[in-house]
């Protein structure tokens, strides 16, 4: 979770996109929770990846380690180098079963994993996979090898970031010969090209597909995925884990349309929230119409009718139109 997140500017620009909530807790919580829950075994340490995002960027990501019951560590990728060095970089984690995972997505999977394979590359099956890198399979179903943005159909499984190994050790050998010998790939040392020669080795790949991808790389899907990730809380009855009213929150003369997330402290005053609408702690809607909006805390949204708006923390928004992305500390109207 080390990149800048230029996707999703401006609101990564006073917070990594990683910690950027959605449906009321940071996008890498919600992550590192559903890998924590699929798991048939407990996770005793979580490394995360970083640039130097400051001393509370690194505090919040040791307490959602903390919160699922492991020991958290920071671990710094101060070039852009590519995803095989951004996984070395945690390399005191990488022994034994290993679960790697790019920090700005979010899916549903099935994590059985088949006893005889050394090692599950999650998929999705995608109409245009020309802007992904896929997997070839054989008839057997075990992974054959990588292309990254294949201009000619080759596969449709789409590598969506999430990677579970059997032996990390390997793993981090494999990472380790890509540095040693300057393998690049337009300047990067990237993780399929450890994969790669993993499988011509004989280790056995098996692709895994997710039953949902969510995407958060720009304002669009991440208001999208907050959207979903609101249906599916709602449809799974964890109301405490995102959907719902606070209840320290105040709702006086307005309209709640669930699902929703209405933070802690929040304040809707003659107002019609969602449905599909996060607001963050201490945010205050007054006379307001908001559905499919994300917004974030201690933020002023007044006589405002919105639809797909993202919103920033610690911002003011009175009388915008339907569609606004402004980021933390902003002012309109």
């Amino acid at each position: 979770m080390a990149g800048r997140g230029s996707r999703l500017r401006p609101h990564t620009l006073t917070t990594p996109k990683p910690l950027v909530p959605v449906a009321g807790k940071p996008i890498v919580e919600r992550l590192v929770e559903d890998i924590v829950r699929m798991l048939p075994t407990a996770v005793d340490k979580i490394a995360f990846v970083t640039g130097r995002f400051g001393e509370d960027s690194e505090r919040d990501l040791l307490e959602v380690a903390k919160r699922l019951g492991a020991e958290g560590k920071i671990c710094y990728q101060d070039e852009p180098l590519g995803t095989a060095h951004a996984i070395l970089c945690g390399e005191e984690l990488l022994e034994g079963p290993v679960v790697v995972a790019f920090a700005d997505t979010l899916f549903r999977a099935d994590f059985t994993i088949d006893a005889d394979a050394d090692g599950v590359l999650f998929t999705q099956k995608i109409e245009d996979p020309s802007a992904f890198g896929v997997v070839v399979t054989d008839d057997d179903g075990n992974i054959t090898d990588y292309v990254e943005k294949p201009k000619e159909f080759i596969s449709d499984q789409a590598m969506i970031g999430i990677y579970s190994f059997k032996d990390g050790a390997r793993l981090k050998s494999e990472l380790q010969y890509l540095i040693d010998n300057n393998i690049l790939l337009s300047g990067e040392y990237q993780l399929p090209d450890a994969l790669r020669n993993m499988t011509h080795s004989g280790v056995k790949f098996i692709p895994g597909e997710v039953s949902e991808w969510m995407d958060c790389g720009n304002k669009a899907v991440t208001v999208e995925t907050n959207r979903r990730v609101l249906d599916i809380l709602e449809e799974e009855g964890r109301l405490h884990e995102g959907t719902g009213i606070d209840p320290s929150a105040t709702i006086i003369d307005s309209t709640i349309i669930q699902p929703c997330f209405i933070g802690p402290g929040a304040t809707v005053v003659r107002s019609v929230v969602g449905p599909h609408v996060s607001i963050g702690p201490n945010t205050a809607v007054t006379n307001s119409t908001l559905q499919d909006c994300l917004i974030q805390g201690d933020t002023t949204i007044d006589n405002s009718v919105m639809d797909g708006a993202m919103v920033g923390a610690k911002s003011s928004v009175v009388g915008t139109p339907l569609d606004v992305s402004i980021g933390d500390f902003c002012k309109i109207g």
